[in-house]
């Protein structure tokens, strides 16, 4: 059986436009979180999938000890990237298992092949937030595209871009630590994107901008990120079982 006290959470949430992929995902295609799901239960660790359209039917089939499904009804006034931060500081908050450890991540592209909560590496930091990262910086002309809305609403936002324009661009599609550091940034992303990223009518969806910068301006200290917390991103190194996470 898994153990409740550590947790892996994704979001699917369909119907509508997504930016990213630029298509609209199909309501009920249990196919986009299958791997997910059973790289969860292969590490033997409890995940939740928060969703909006899978049918009864669906979540029935596919639930097991492992795996469960949690329907959400979902909030026009963010992007889909933008409302699962909202679903799972919600769900923590209310949440009655004594959680000690979490990990957030995307879920049609990232699989684990380990468990980190057994790790070394995760067990000697428990002060640190992990995330993913990409093999650029966060200078880079995506990045400064992404953060046009936020770099107009954040007083500090340019200082900040300066100030680390040649870090390493940190990916939001995987992130965890224990819960106390979680669920602290967490809710302090929560309180970036309902303060300042409401009014966004770029084509962007600023997730991957204040991300990086709550990162980078609040937990730097204690980030870690890149091995052994993910593959390097869009190498589809599909075979690699040294990291926590592989991410496309």
């Amino acid at each position: 059986m898994p153990t409740h006290t550590h947790l892996i959470m994704a979001c699917h949430l369909t119907g509508i436009y997504d930016v990213n992929r630029n298509t609209t995902l199909a309501d009920d295609s249990y196919e986009l979180v299958q791997a997910w799901a059973e790289s969860v239960a292969l590490t033997n660790l409890r995940g939740i999938i928060f969703h909006n359209n899978f049918s009864v039917e669906t979540c029935k089939r596919y639930s097991n000890a492992h795996i469960s499904f949690k329907k959400v009804y979902y909030n026009p006034e963010f992007n889909p990237n933008v409302f699962r931060y909202f679903v799972y500081r919600d769900y923590l908050a209310q949440c009655t298992d004594p959680i000690q450890g979490v990990f957030v991540t995307d879920v049609s592209d990232v699989t684990l092949a380990q468990n980190p909560f057994e790790d070394a590496f995760f067990k000697e930091n428990q002060n640190a937030l992990f995330c993913g990262d990409e093999p650029k910086t966060l200078q880079n002309e995506w990045m400064i595209a992404h953060a046009e809305h936020l770099r107009g609403q954040i007083q500090d936002y340019q200082a900040y871009e300066e100030r680390f324009a040649k870090e390493p661009l940190l990916n939001c599609g995987i992130f965890g630590g224990s819960f106390p550091v979680f669920f602290e940034f967490l809710k302090q992303l929560c309180e970036i994107h309902d303060r300042y990223n409401r009014t966004n009518k770029t084509a962007y969806t600023g997730d991957m901008g204040a991300f990086n910068y709550l990162a980078r301006t609040n937990f730097n200290e204690n980030l870690r990120h890149g091995f052994p917390v993910n593959t390097v991103f869009k190498a589809y190194e599909n075979d690699r079982m040294d990291c926590w996470f592989r991410h496309k």
